[in-house]
């Protein structure tokens, strides 16, 4: 396979912001594979995609690491490099803390933050052989703004946001760039948890395509994060700046259910 094709691995890629990622991707040129827990989801993905450019279905759990060596097995096998990781495989699961068993809260974390951490950090010699390339991390606009009824999910996009940070900072000087990007509610089959919310506080919802062509937009220009246009955008600004202002009008929300 030529070099000049990007080689792209995406994660959660049966549904959602990963199918249209794909989508997307192979829009762009780029040959991909589609990595997730459903082969029938991830076939119906496949079925979108021109597959004149041989993209390929890795059927995996990234929280198994058996299932994790075998996804580094094909792709090195496939490939011999990775241009672009795309961390996208996620749970959401909204309420208050104290329904969340252990089981729950493990599933979140493992899901969205070590899973995650662990897939980047065995891929990283094929990352490494495809210099430069990068690594992209979907997290969320609840991990800038904690939301009430959602502390489990806040705090993993939150753990996934400082690894993304870090990240970019221990692998900039060999050549593999980050980018964390926090888009706002997307209308997919996760975002059922977040319809009440959503109502409540008037929030826009995106389509996944048009979350897909931000995110892919900006990993071309190398940003180091892309986040969701205004509101939400600049409710993510004052929260850095004046934290108390977002506090407080998130605490009436809460007090108000």
């Amino acid at each position: 396979m030529p070099r000049e094709q990007k080689c792209v691995l995406i994660t959660g890629a049966g549904s959602g912001i990963g199918r249209a990622l794909a989508i997307e991707a192979a829009q762009r040129g780029m040959v991909v594979a589609l990595c997730g827990r459903r082969e029938t989801a991830l076939e119906g993905t496949a079925a979108l995609l021109d597959w004149g450019s041989q993209h390929i279905i890795v059927p995996a759990d990234i929280t198994n690491p058996q299932d994790r060596r075998r996804i580094v097995e094909v792709i090195r096998g496939e490939w011999k490099a990775l241009d672009i990781l795309v961390n996208n495989a996620g749970v959401v699961e909204g309420a208050a803390i104290e329904k969340f068993d252990d089981d729950a809260i493990s599933r979140t974390f493992f899901t969205n933050v070590i899973a995650p951490i662990a897939l980047t950090r065995d891929l990283m010699p094929l990352l490494a052989a495809a210099r430069p390339s990068r690594v992209v991390n979907i997290g969320s606009v609840f991990g800038d703004i904690a939301y009430p009824r959602f502390s489990s999910y806040s705090a993993s996009k939150f753990a996934l946001r400082g690894f993304s940070n870090a990240l970019r900072l221990e692998w900039k000087q060999i050549g593999i760039g980050v980018t964390y990007a926090a888009p706002r509610a997307t209308r997919t089959e996760a975002a059922v948890a977040f319809d009440h919310l959503i109502a409540n506080a008037k929030m826009g919802v995106d389509a996944p395509a048009k979350v897909a062509r931000q995110i892919w937009r900006s990993v071309a220009s190398g940003h180091d994060s892309i986040y969701a246009p205004a509101p939400e955008r600049i409710y993510v600004a004052i929260q850095r700046i004046f934290p108390q202002i977002i506090d407080w009008a998130l605490s009436r929300q809460a007090s108000s259910h």
